[in-house]
């Protein structure tokens, strides 16, 4: 038991790799999405990504309340968070607090632990530093979250031009 973490850039590979684990997981499959269709490029991403799924799994579209996404998933399913990135975005711009974010995430990843299943998520802190306040605090906010979901992870991988390399603790 226990949820793999991926991250990783944009278009890496990251949500190709956790419906292949979902697949291969031989149980019913949960997605929660967390992205909003607020314009026609994100509707269209959102539309490419349900192509990919298969019609058996259940979705459930879920902006800001994960842990409770979470905790309604049958017991049993291989549940996918697709993705970390867009639920700190949305939470920031609902005015939640840094360390509110954190506090949920914390609740979150420990339930996620107790099932099988993929967190997606983008590593956004290896450019250089944003220039404007809110995209430095987004960074910061999604680095102190990622770190939090991968503590508590059973494995976590980094997607590298759609190749997945394994991150050792230490």
């Amino acid at each position: 038991m226990g949820f793999v973490f991926v991250t990783g850039g944009a278009r890496s590979g990251k949500s190709d790799l956790a419906y292949r684990f979902g697949r291969d997981s031989g149980n019913s499959v949960t997605v929660i999405a967390t992205a909003t269709a607020d314009d026609s490029e994100m509707a269209e991403r959102i539309r490419r990504h349900r192509e990919l799924r298969p019609p058996s799994w259940a979705t459930t579209e879920e902006p800001l309340q994960l842990l409770a996404a979470v905790q309604a998933a049958p017991d049993g399913s291989f549940v996918i968070v697709d993705c970390l990135t867009l639920w700190v975005s949305n939470l920031l711009g609902a005015g939640h607090s840094n360390d509110e974010i954190r506090a949920r995430a914390e609740k979150a990843a420990l339930e996620l632990s107790r099932r099988s299943g993929v967190v997606v998520t983008n590593e956004v802190g290896l450019g250089i530093v944003p220039a404007n306040e809110l995209a430095r605090t987004f960074r910061d906010v999604l680095g102190a979250v990622n770190s939090v979901f991968a503590n508590h992870a059973e494995r976590s991988l980094l997607m590298v031009a759609g190749r997945a390399l394994e991150l050792k603790q230490v």
